[in-house]
């Protein structure tokens, strides 16, 4: 293959991140802020320290601010108005997207990037608009797919009508496409994204941070398991809750949500209370709220195990980090969650929707010290092995580069880390 001055070695890339509904600099695992979030902050971070020149585009959802934040990771962060200054629901962000793709396009006019790396279908809207006739690579990452939320969620999947019209035009129209999991890859396919544009890019976990090594939060019993992400009910907590009635020697900590002083009025904390009660356990069960990330590592290193339990999961990234901890997890077989963790090696699988099977796995993780050991080491090795941020990083800058070389395709349209302010 001929290389192009873009792809040479050491090449700088002038990379645009479209992030339309997640800043990067949000604090993680309140209710509007997970997974995307964090991914996009990572990336960028890594792509930074690879080199390369990478601007964030979100847009504004407070009030006041800078129009743009450089973040200490050495990425820019710039926020657009696109409708009301402050959160908003999916549906309510859709009309505001071409307001979003006309201010994209004016800054890409003058001030062209490289490539274009799209995530979610909002942004994919977005970016499909803003780039129509500039002729820029676009890759498009998905992060879920609203094909798959509503064959998993059914009618408590509340994604706007329009996304799962849009999520096949959208991948026909980019570049490239990076799927973060061998399923999404699946239901791409499926769909009609072409399988020779398609590449698998996981998500990552900072492995210096998330580390065996330090100190560790103190258990109140003398086991302890924990469950990390978003307070919703597809994360299926409720599993973890209702198996902690087989297991009388452990203790459960669930993290995420609003903050703790808000646990009262949150409805998911409410339902998951009330279970915990019902089943006698409400002495075992921690409800921390939202917990910086910082902090993240102290506490998964206090853990036996993680319970990851979801009904739907895109990716799953709380069992990357449990991994780089040395943290054994059990986990159902959704999403991402097929492709991190290999039962027997680094944690067990358990079916969906199965408190008694979730029992019995973590049951013989107790048990078998020397499984659980061996589980730790292993899980440790493949965090570092395959899914570091600059591993990931690597991969993404791989597929840019193939992206940024190949020859413009015509395209139908059919309709339509905390941070420094500077």
């Amino acid at each position: 293959m001929k290389y192009s001055p873009a792809m040479a070695p050491g090449r700088m890339l002038k990379i645009s991140m479209v992030s339309v509904n997640a800043d990067p600099l949000a604090p993680v695992g309140c209710s509007a802020a997970g997974a995307q979030n964090l991914h996009v902050d990572e990336l960028s971070a890594a792509l930074v320290r690879a080199g390369h020149d990478v601007t964030v585009f979100t847009r504004r959802a407070h009030v006041g601010g800078p129009d743009r934040v450089r973040a200490r990771a050495g990425y820019s962060v710039d926020y657009l108005e696109a409708g009301p200054t402050h959160a908003l629901p999916d549906a309510e962000i859709l009309p505001h997207l071409g307001t979003f793709a006309s201010i994209l396009r004016a800054q890409w006019s003058t001030d062209r990037p490289d490539v274009v790396h799209s995530h979610f279908w909002m942004s994919g809207v977005a970016t499909e608009l803003a780039t129509r006739s500039l002729g820029i690579p676009v890759l498009q990452t998905f992060h879920s797919l609203g094909s798959a939320a509503h064959r998993h969620l059914g009618a408590a999947d509340d994604s706007p009508s329009e996304r799962t019209h849009l999520e096949p035009l959208i991948a026909r129209g980019a570049t490239h496409v990076i799927a973060t999991s061998s399923d999404e890859i699946f239901d791409l396919v499926r769909q009609g994204s072409p399988r020779s544009r398609t590449t698998m890019v996981p998500s990552g976990v900072d492995t210096e941070a998330f580390t065996p090594e330090g100190p560790a939060a103190k258990k109140t019993a003398p086991h302890r398991l924990i469950c990390v992400g978003r307070l919703v009910e597809q994360k299926g907590f409720d599993v973890a809750v209702a198996a902690l009635a087989s297991l009388p020697d452990t203790e459960l900590v669930v993290i995420g949500g609003p903050p703790v002083a808000q646990l009262s009025t949150d409805e998911v904390a409410i339902r998951l209370v009330k279970l915990a009660e019902r089943l006698g356990v409400a002495d075992r069960v921690q409800l921390l709220g939202r917990v910086p990330h910082r902090q993240l590592p102290k506490l998964m290193r206090s853990a036996d195990a993680l319970v990851c339990t979801p009904r739907y999961e895109p990716f799953g990234i709380a069992a990357l980090e449990a991994m780089a901890c040395g943290v054994p997890v059990v986990a159902t077989p959704v999403g991402g969650l097929r492709d991190t963790v290999i039962d027997g090696l680094t944690g067990r699988r358990v079916p969906v929707n199965s408190p008694v099977e979730t029992a019995r796995a973590v049951r013989h993780l107790l048990d078998d010290e020397d499984e659980g050991a061996a589980f730790a080491r292993q899980s440790r090795a493949r965090a570092c092995e395959s899914y570091s941020w600059d591993h990931v990083a690597t991969e993404v800058v791989r597929t840019y580069g193939r992206c940024v070389t190949a020859p413009p395709r015509a395209r139908q349209h059919k309709g339509t880390h905390r941070s420094e302010v500077h």
